[in-house]
């Protein structure tokens, strides 16, 4: 018979001592920040070459607006299928645990991502090559579906007490550590083949073969991967409700019939953090090395290995900023932390046709661009990985959160780039901005209804 979760007296997650069911805090840390780092490697790997490779290798000669339109539509896609992987991902990680569903996450995007570097180009077998790319895309989301939710319960469910938005810190820097190892790797490689993206060279080494490096290393990484989470025990909070009996036979269907108006927070609050991210990751790339007004385009006309250049030292304000709001999110709470952020990331919608105006475009003025809105990602993506599970009961939590963040992915990630091509191309950069803008009042609306969850034990949500 199940014992209510009221019954039981609130504690620490992960209780105070250097161990957690025997496991040191510090492989905990190791496991969940190695994971999201290899997902995001995988998932800013296929983001570069969706800018740079597959538009010439993957799609029919045109104009070049459309094919890398096209190729922007493939990387979209791996949105829709990512709420379909937090179903699949959530139902095992409520049911079976979190320890298991992680590993099939990492195992199902990697193996995706490894495969992309064997595929054959347009030019070799036609349309069943974009064909092909797209499998393999929507494959990576849905690991990635179900790696984050998966990966912030590992931090969250084993974290010190008062210090969950610390603890959940840690895999949100596999975000900045994997964009670090993908656009560095990818600007090694360039430099070495002597690639320039301006005038690509289809019989040059770098999109002969070069391109395929970085996926195919990704095994290497996806390995490692697996031999930390391995070592795992479940999360002494998923325990317990098992013990209690919590556990439900459809997680999906008791989270819409229980926790809808969570679902519906939790989606919009991340909507900005996502129309952010992905502005300034995916957008910002084809925009900082498009063709310049003078030559026909909207672009600012910088060379490929040059953007790369501040790209990634703008990404280290992007890492330097987790840690930043993820004490405050402690220390102050979640909604008042995000609240001030996400008022930030309006006023620097409205400054992209200051930074971006094309005349007098220079280095100074596109790395203080890049630096000012990574220094945003980083202050609002932290303290998601507390404030999503946090939102929904134990024996949900998986589902819940899953959803939420990658529902919010459809509407703020998968669209993001395709919309800013179309608005700086007909209406110019200004436009780019104003659409972060609307992303995200829309996301401060939905944090003024949220309620504050700072103080609660995850044991006790959703009682």
């Amino acid at each position: 018979m199940s014992t209510s979760v009221s019954e039981n007296p609130p504690k620490p997650e992960g209780g105070d001592a250097d161990t957690v069911a025997g496991v040191p805090r510090s492989r905990i840390v190791v496991a969940s920040m190695v994971g999201t780092s290899i997902e995001f490697y995988d998932f800013y790997i296929y983001a570069t070459a969706a800018v740079s490779v597959f538009p010439h290798l993957f799609f029919p000669k045109g104009n070049d607006t459309t094919a890398l339109l096209a190729s922007l539509a493939t990387f979209g896609l791996a949105f829709v299928a990512r709420p379909l992987g937090s179903i699949l991902f959530g139902h095992f990680g409520d049911r079976v645990g979190r320890k298991a569903t992680l590993v099939g996450s990492l195992l199902t995007m990697g193996i995706a991502t490894f495969l992309i570097g064997l595929l054959p180009t347009y030019h070799q077998i036609g349309l069943l090559a974009p064909a092909l790319l797209a499998l393999m895309r929507f494959c990576q989301g849905l690991g990635l579906g179900g790696e984050w939710s998966g990966a912030a319960l590992l931090a969250t469910e084993t974290a010190k007490e008062g210090k969950r938005a610390w603890a959940a810190m840690w895999p949100q820097l596999g975000a900045p550590i994997g964009f670090f190892m993908a656009n560095g790797l990818f600007l090694i490689i360039t430099l070495f083949m002597n690639h320039d993206n301006s005038s690509p060279d289809l019989e040059g080494a770098f999109l002969s073969w070069g391109w395929r490096i970085p996926f195919l290393l990704s095994a290497i990484m996806v390995m490692i991967g697996l031999y930390v989470r391995l070592k795992l025990e479940e999360t002494p909070v998923f325990a317990r409700a098992v013990e209690r009996g919590e556990k439900v036979k459809t997680p999906v269907a008791e989270v819409f019939k229980t926790s809808w108006r969570q679902l519906i927070i939790g989606t919009f609050v991340m909507l900005a953090t996502y129309t952010l991210f992905y502005i300034m990751t995916t957008w910002v790339l084809s925009h900082g090395t498009g063709k310049t007004p003078a030559d026909g385009g909207t672009g600012a006309g910088f060379k490929y290995t040059d953007f790369l250049v501040l790209q990634l030292i703008a990404v280290v304000f992007f890492a330097a900023a987790v840690p930043v709001s993820g004490w405050l999110a402690d220390r102050y709470g979640r909604r008042i932390t995000l609240l001030i952020i996400t008022g930030l990331i309006m006023v620097f919608g409205l400054t992209f046709g200051v930074f971006l105006e094309p005349d007098g475009m220079n280095d100074g003025r596109m790395l203080a661009f890049l630096i000012v809105g990574m220094l945003l990602m980083g202050l609002t993506f932290c303290p998601m990985s507390a404030v999503l599970p946090e939102l929904f009961p134990t024996n949900v939590r998986y589902t819940g959160s899953g959803i939420a963040y990658n529902t919010a992915s459809i509407l703020g990630a998968a669209v993001a780039p395709f919309i800013a091509v179309y608005l700086a191309k007909n209406y110019g950069v200004g436009w780019v901005g104003i659409y972060l803008l609307v992303a995200a009042t829309l996301t401060f609306v939905a944090l003024l209804v949220m309620r504050e969850t700072k103080g609660e034990s995850l044991d006790d949500v959703g009682a």
